[in-house]
């Protein structure tokens, strides 16, 4: 049995695993590589046959981990996907978002360069539809038998709805061997979301490192920090509070806090808008699949209803509607997308209140080196808008409580709880150089082997 690490190699995106036993191969996770200039070149061709691959095992719906299904399928690919039912549901939303990022792109590039539109998109909606076709799912903890040498179980790991960790069981000539595949970890206490399982006994462990060497904000939640934050914003002065979220996840453990604030008679009412359409449809997939929220979030609906809707609450749905929230005068708090600020309906926001001395904008994740966001973040005085240079007069503020990767205590701890006898290797993966490197001193001081693969390295299991 080899184990080939394609993606997400000592870098953070493009997670790509493969699993090759006697005539069967077994792809866990298929995601986009943003890392590279060349992202085109990166993403179109795969290093193996992709109609050579039997089967897809996809740990959860983020881009990173899912974003390029449709080009395998486009380029052959005829198996099953296997996944939870969130996953599922909001995999599609992703990919058929990601499809009209693609095209956006071509007709700016097309309007910039007379008529030149460049490379074409990586696929289109048919492609997106062909993949969904493909998918089976496959409920948590219960073992699927994929053929007679291999069983999967999904294991729950927080992060995002339907995230899960992949165990695999598999009869490898004669001998039984079983491998883990983290997928992204969460962290315990998150808002929605239940708490990362504990995964079971297994010889082989590949894991995330996103967080590896850093640790989580302790010193208040986040309940307490937007109470915070909306107080200084939009109560003691009439100012407005600007979010930038994801509109899958983010939005939603975010809305169900301000929920809980305002229910509660935290603080005086204030409204709220969502200024993102697919921020709308993945609440509907979390109304879908409510069974699988957490208990605190069960025990909020059983005594005071849907936790995604309340009375200062307002979903945009159309583009004037959107605008018009620039003439909205009282103060307020917008959630808008996306999180790094790159592209969608916040640069509209954003165009409008960047010079506003009453406007904060609370940044409740990671930007990325380049983004509009980090260029924010790092203190930039002046930023570019609609092609013109905008001076920074708004407030700008971080937290990383919403983060939704577990932190350096969580990822070790998930691996701690594996038998130091029978673990025999940790392969180390989404992660930057730093953060591999802390993870993985870390892991060797407590007994375990561990490696950091390069891209494209093969490992006898």
């Amino acid at each position: 049995m080899n184990l080939t690490i394609w993606g997400a190699a000592r870098q953070v995106t493009g997670s790509m695993h493969l699993l090759e036993l006697d005539n069967y191969k077994i792809l866990i996770d298929c995601g986009l590589d943003y890392e590279k200039e060349t992202f085109q070149q990166e993403n179109q061709y795969f290093p193996f046959f992709p109609s050579d691959i039997d089967v897809v095992i996809l740990t959860h719906a983020h881009i990173d981990h899912s974003g390029n299904l449709p080009t395998l399928v486009r380029m052959g690919f005829r198996g099953q996907i296997l996944c939870t039912p969130p996953t599922a549901d909001l995999t599609e939303l992703l990919l058929m978002d990601s499809v009209n990022i693609f095209l956006g792109k071509q007709n700016k590039r097309s309007k910039g360069k007379r008529g030149h539109s460049g490379p074409p998109p990586l696929y289109l909606h048919k492609h997106v539809m062909d993949t969904m076709e493909r998918f089976v799912t496959i409920s948590f903890d219960r073992e699927f038998r994929i053929n007679e040498e291999v069983s999967l179980l999904f294991v729950p790991v927080g992060h995002l709805l339907g995230a899960a960790a992949v165990v695999l069981r598999i009869m490898d000539k004669g001998k039984e061997k079983k491998i883990a595949f983290t997928g992204d970890i969460g962290r315990k206490n998150y808002p929605v979301l239940v708490d990362p399982q504990t995964l079971p006994a297994v010889d082989y462990l590949v894991s995330e490192s996103t967080y590896g060497g850093r640790l989580h904000s302790r010193e208040m939640t986040i309940e307490q920090k937007l109470v915070e934050t909306i107080n200084e914003t939009c109560i003691k002065f009439p100012g407005r509070l600007i979010i930038p979220a994801f509109s899958i996840g983010r939005t939603q453990a975010l809305v169900y806090s301000l929920n809980k604030i305002f229910s509660e008679g935290l603080l005086p009412a204030v409204k709220i808008f969502v200024d993102s359409p697919l921020a709308g449809l993945a609440t509907e997939v979390y109304r879908k699949h409510h069974h699988l929220l957490n208990a605190d979030s069960q025990e909020f609906y059983r005594k005071k209803g849907d936790e995604f809707e309340f009375e200062e609450l307002s979903y945009v749905q159309d583009k004037r509607e959107s605008v018009s929230i620039s003439n909205y005068h009282e103060p307020c708090i917008i959630i808008s997308s996306a999180g790094m600020l790159e592209g969608g309906r916040i640069q509209d926001h954003l165009f409008y209140n960047i010079q506003n001395y009453y406007c904060t904008i609370l940044f409740i994740g990671y930007c990325a080196k380049g983004t509009l966001g980090n260029r924010l973040l790092r203190g930039d005085p002046i930023v570019r808008l609609r092609n013109r240079d905008l001076m920074v007069f708004a407030t700008i503020k971080q937290t990383d409580l919403l983060s939704g990767h577990g932190d350096h205590d969580d990822l070790l701890n998930n691996i701690k709880n594996q038998d130091v006898r029978q673990l025999k290797r940790v392969f180390l993966v989404h992660g930057e150089e730093k953060s591999l490197k802390s993870l993985a001193d870390a892991i060797t001081e407590n007994g375990y082997r561990v490696t950091i693969p390069e891209k494209g390295e093969v490992f006898e299991l």
